[in-house]
């Protein structure tokens, strides 16, 4: 444990697996108290392995403390609850991950969107609403500590075709919440932005590459650990000056240069801009 988030309280929505686990599990290490949260209470429950408890448990093992909350994001009144239950047993936020969101099988099958199961479109709730709605909630204990930040997890999908327009309108929904939650949350201190992250190393992906290996050969070699982005949102809540990058969309590979930071197994990750794009920041028009 590095001690660097000793005192900091984070909520990472959608943490049983993934993305969420791996961002939460580098916060706790870091010595964060983190609010884990999801719908796997037990193995079995998803097709995929992990569970909140799990996460909370690896959380506290490596020397943050790990609170594990069942919470379906499509819930509100769940969502409010967390967020009750942190002033309560805390008294202030201080990080929140907006990483909660339904992905369903049919997302990396080739074809039209009108050929795939209109379960797709459920992102839109799980995904693009949820981060508004804990957004919601969370703010308030943001704007009391004067200090904070929230992150929204993202991709290159907000750029380039990936996986279909269901997919593709989260994505940028949330690069939005980012650029707009920021000139709302200013005049407090509390920034927002949106990362996007690359080609994750997580049993999703491993199972997608194991049924077409020549396809994906050598992606897993560039591809990013979750906790890379973990320890990136950290290096962003103790920066002096991160009000100003509050209101981007950052590229993850890239953010880390600016702290000289690299993955947990000493890589440094390629940013895919040539390749798939890059953000659209934000006009500073506000018109109220």
């Amino acid at each position: 444990m590095s001690g660097k988030l000793k005192g900091v309280v984070a909520v990472v929505t959608g943490a049983s697996r993934g993305a969420g686990k791996g961002i939460a599990e580098a916060l706790g290490a870091e010595g964060a108290t983190v609010y884990v949260t999801g719908r796997s209470q037990k193995e079995g429950d998803a097709a995929l392995p992990g569970t909140i408890h799990a996460t909370a448990e690896a959380i506290t093992k490596a020397g943050g403390k790990g609170i594990a909350v069942s919470v379906d994001h499509s819930n509100d009144a769940q969502v409010k609850a967390l967020f009750d239950r942190v002033k309560q047993e805390q008294g202030k936020l201080d990080i929140l991950v907006n990483n909660a969101t339904v992905i369903h099988d049919d997302l990396i099958v080739p074809g039209p969107f009108w050929e795939k199961s209109l379960d797709l479109v459920n992102i839109l709730d799980v995904g693009l609403r949820s981060g508004y709605i804990a957004s919601y909630y969370a703010a308030p204990l943001l704007v009391a500590s004067k200090r904070g930040i929230v992150a929204f997890t993202s991709s290159f999908g907000a750029s380039c075709y990936m996986h279909g327009p269901g997919y593709g309108a989260q994505k940028v929904g949330v690069d939005k919440f980012a650029k707009d939650m920021a000139v709302d949350f200013k005049p407090f201190n509390v920034a927002a932005f949106s990362i996007w992250m690359g080609m994750l190393k997580t049993d999703r992906t491993k199972r997608v590459m194991d049924s077409e290996p020549e396809k994906y050969a050598g992606f897993w070699d560039i591809a990013e650990t979750p906790e890379f982005t973990g320890h990136l949102i950290s290096e962003l809540y103790r920066d002096p000056k991160v009000m100003e990058k509050s209101g981007q969309v950052l590229i993850g590979a890239e953010a880390a240069l600016d702290y000289g930071m690299k993955d947990i197994d000493g890589k440094q990750p390629p940013s895919h801009r040539p390749m798939l794009g890059a953000p659209t920041q934000a006009h500073p028009a506000i018109v109220q």
